[in-house]
C-alpha cells in the first residue's frame, strides 16, 4: 500500500482482489471531494456495483440509488441514479484524465455530477476539460484493471467497502 500523506483526503476502497488507495484533490475539486467523503462516511458506497466497465477505457460505479448489490440491484437501472444530495457544480481543471484518475460521471449537463464516478484504465485525454477530475489511484491499480468488464457486466464486481483513511 502507498504511503498515505493526508488521511483526511485519502479513500481506501476494498475490491474482491485487494485494496485500492485513492488520493483526493480538494484543492482542485473541493465539492466533489467533500461529496465522496460524505458518502463514504455514511457507508453509501459499500456494496455498490461497477455497472459500466469498458475495457481500455474506464470502470464506472457509485450509483448509490440503483446499484447497491445488497439491496435492489437492477442492471437496467444501474447508472441512472445518484444520492439524495443535490447535484454538484462542475469543477473543471487542467488536470488531465490520465490512467488511474477519478472522474465525476454526469449526464449531458456539466453540473449534474452526484455520486457516480469512474476510474480511467488508460490516458483518456479526450475527456479533459469536460469531466471533473478529483482524485487518483496511488496504489492498487492492478485491482482496478481486474474489474469485470461489461455494460453492464453479467456478474458485476462491487466496491466491498469505501472508507476515508482518517476513519479506518
Amino acid at each position: 500500500m502507498a504511503e498515505i500523506k493526508d488521511p483526511e483526503n485519502t479513500i481506501v476502497m476494498e475490491l474482491k482482489d485487494g485494496t485500492v488507495t485513492i488520493e483526493l484533490m480538494p484543492a482542485i475539486a473541493p465539492g466533489h471531494c467533500d461529496r465522496m467523503k460524505e458518502l463514504a462516511r455514511a457507508g453509501k458506497y459499500d456494496n455498490v456495483a461497477f455497472h459500466r466497465v469498458i475495457d481500455g477505457f474506464m470502470a464506472q460505479t457509485g450509483d448509490v440509488q440503483h446499484a447497491n448489490m445488497e439491496n435492489d440491484y437492477n442492471p437496467r437501472r444501474a447508472g441512472t441514479g445518484g444520492s439524495e444530495l443535490p447535484d454538484l457544480k462542475a469543477e473543471f481543471s487542467k488536470i488531465p484524465h490520465d490512467r488511474g484518475t477519478l472522474g465525476a460521471a454526469r449526464s449531458q449537463n456539466p453540473n449534474s455530477a452526484n455520486s457516480q464516478f469512474f476510474i480511467n484504465f488508460k490516458d483518456n485525454h479526450f475527456l479533459n476539460g469536460q469531466y471533473t477530475v478529483y482524485g487518483r489511484v496511488i496504489s492498487g491499480m492492478e485491482h482496478v484493471d481486474a474489474i469485470t468488464k461489461g455494460e453492464p457486466p453479467a456478474n458485476p464486481d462491487r466496491m466491498i467497502s469505501v472508507k476515508v483513511a482518517a476513519d479506518a
